[in-house]
């Protein structure tokens, strides 16, 4: 259920009755809402696949899928069981396949981790208070990372091995904040992965070192506090691939074991990753014949084959606009999810051989084309130089734009995130009902190399507010939004953006945020530890004179707009105080706001019906703003 809160100020009325939008559209909230059913995390074995699903009708739900080599489909996970590990609060990859097809998962309730042959069995006590992610078996063990919870509040990480066959875990490797990537050496010598401490974020720096099984001795090969080492990968005992922003931009490079610098493998102004916002993610995988399926690009990342010898990199015509980092490989054939801005994001199993690619499932039946808008990658000016962006036009077969239209300006949130062009029914129900969407990825986004993304140091707040602004400027000045009629929306770090823009901006006609952050030291206090410290980078240490220039709650007087704030009730990661804080000091000032809290939500709503709620009140705001 959802709470409205309280609605004050001014004419504007959350339940007044309006009119439809003067376009109608086949998109409605419950198909977007259903469109939710998400997959990820794919895995290949022997002409078989696996991947999770997320299940919004059921209460978000995440369950495995498995495929047959003869193509039969079963869902091997029922209710209550979810996939899905709470390490960092964020998560990943929740399972792992054994080489005779076992699953091995993280169950959200106890997050303890599961043997799934047949019968469900637990591989980890009970009460442990412990939470399990980046998994791989090696020896009859499931190797992972796990992060533990002690009584008194302190939390701590390692490297462990839990044998298949029951006992208690064995630690590998600990005195780190933080680990990723744990892959074993193919002589089972040596343990290669990835550490950070605080307060570095992953794509900060990171440390690249080497654990010597036999008697537990470590030491770093690469990386450190300004350089970002991510996804290290064996290609033989002596040598590793490993993706490196020592360039300015996320490449792939080879290094061997025995001294000397890493060698670029494919030098470009282009990324090969993501930031590690997830664990267990692969950017690129190896095949069989020793060549490497990459992704690589500027926002969307496209597939390409690259030959580690010849240092030649081909892109493959798959269909599909963008891939995400989660490839697996089984001989010749690769595993990914794909999606274009009109297909929704699918299992695609792609033959390396003969090019063809085909979906194996995950991805909703997509509305009608012609409702679907066609993004536009557009750079437009900003105060610190070029901003990137994607416009999606009002699109409606039935309907012309006649002069400028209203416009909603969309913030990603991370801040270190990225837009991207994947199908967004959330975009389409809009962009079909004649508002158009400028997705914005300002200074600090991730997709643009190291130097655009370290525009936000100590800048959060000031940079991205600017780049959205000037964004909601450029719209008007191009002749395609109304200036009255341009709205702000984001989640996150994109719902502090949207805050401090209509804190510190009057461009806004409206601004909507979903569990936004609205000051730092209670956030600092409260939230997870993963971000526990991100501040630091993002805005300074904690000083009450610093954040009180720089946190939407200080700056709420500037605010003059009406404002739409939807929070989950559950969330760790933004506690619910963030935005009823913000909604009372808007109700203080007589500024016309609502706040929608949900119970049983966490940070991203999953639930089919808060997701059809909260956009239909969403939609409800704009149009008492834009009609």
């Amino acid at each position: 259920m959802w709470i409205n809160r309280h609605t004050s100020g001014g004419d504007f009325r959350q339940d007044s009755v309006m009119p439809a939008a003067s376009w109608l559209s086949p998109i409605s909230t419950t198909q977007v809402a259903r469109a939710g059913v998400r997959a990820g995390w794919p895995s290949a074995l022997d002409g078989q696949a696996w991947w999770t699903e997320d299940r919004p009708e059921e209460g978000g739900r995440t369950t495995i899928v498995h495929r047959a080599a003869d193509g039969t489909r079963r869902e091997l996970l029922p209710a209550p069981w979810c996939a899905r590990t709470r390490v960092h609060e964020y998560g990943g990859r929740p399972y792992t396949v054994t080489a005779d097809g076992q699953v091995i998962f993280a169950n959200l309730a106890d997050q303890r981790l599961y043997l799934l042959d047949g019968t469900i069995t637990p591989l980890t006590p009970e009460g442990e208070n412990a939470r399990y992610a980046d998994l791989l078996v090696h020896d009859g063990h499931v190797w992972c990372v796990r992060e533990r919870h002690t009584g008194d509040g302190k939390i701590s990480r390692a490297i462990v091995s839990i044998p298949l066959s029951g006992g208690p875990a064995r630690e590998h490797v600990t005195g780190h904040d933080f680990y990723a990537f744990p892959t074993i050496s193919p002589d089972g010598r040596h343990l290669a992965y990835i550490c950070w401490d605080h307060p570095r974020m992953p794509w900060n720096g990171t440390e690249l070192r080497l654990t010597r099984l036999s008697d537990g001795l470590s030491w770093p090969i690469q990386g450190g506090p300004s350089e970002s080492v991510l996804a290290p990968r064996w290609k033989d005992h002596e040598t590793l691939y490993l993706i490196s922003d020592l360039s300015g931009w996320w490449n792939l490079y080879e290094l061997g074991l025995q001294g000397g610098p890493p060698e670029p493998l494919c030098p470009m102004e282009e990324e090969f990753a993501w930031p590690l916002w997830y664990l267990g993610g692969l950017p690129y995988t190896i095949l069989g014949d020793g060549r490497l399926a990459v992704l690589h690009g500027r926002g969307d990342l496209r597939l390409g084959l690259l030959d580690p010898r010849t240092r030649v990199l081909t892109d493959l015509d798959t269909g599909y606009d963008g891939w995400e980092p989660a490839l697996a490989a089984d001989g010749t054939s690769l595993l990914g999810v794909a999606y274009g801005a009109a297909t929704d994001r699918s299992v695609v199993r792609l033959d390396t051989g003969t090019g063809r690619a085909a979906a194996l499932g995950g991805g909703a039946t997509p509305p009608d084309p012609a409702y679907l808008p066609s993004p536009r990658a557009v750079e437009l000016p900003g105060e610190d130089g070029p901003v990137h962006a994607f416009l999606y036009p009002p699109t409606n077969p039935a309907e012309v734009v006649e002069g400028p239209a209203p416009y909603v300006v969309f913030v990603h949130g991370g801040p270190t995130g990225q837009a991207g062009t994947a199908l967004d029914l959330e975009k389409a129900f809009l962009t079909s009902r004649g508002i158009g969407v400028l997705d914005v990825n300002y200074g600090g986004s991730t997709g643009y190399g190291r130097a655009y993304r370290e525009r936000l140091k100590g800048q959060w707040g000031l940079v991205d507010v600017a780049d959205t602004v000037a964004a909601a400027r450029w719209l008007a000045a191009e002749g395609l939004a109304d200036p009255d009629r341009i709205a702000i929306r984001g989640g996150s770090a994109g719902g502090w953006t949207v805050m401090a823009a209509c804190c510190r901006s009057d461009v806004f006609a409206g601004g909507v945020s979903y569990y936004g952050v609205s000051a730092l030291a209670p956030l600092n206090a409260h939230t997870h530890d993963f971000e526990s410290r991100y501040a630091e980078w993002l805005v300074g240490p904690d000083d009450p004179h610093l954040y009180a220039q720089r946190e939407p709650l200080a700056l709420v007087g500037g605010v003059s707009c009406p404002m739409l704030l939807l929070q989950g009730l559950d969330d760790p990661v933004v506690p619910p105080e963030q935005s009823a804080a913000f909604a009372d000091a808007l109700s203080e000032r007589g500024i016309p706001c609502t706040y929608l809290a949900f119970e049983g939500e966490s940070h991203g709503f999953r639930r089919a019906e808060t997701r059809s709620a909260a956009l239909a009140a969403e939609y409800a705001f704009y149009q008492q703003l834009f009609i």
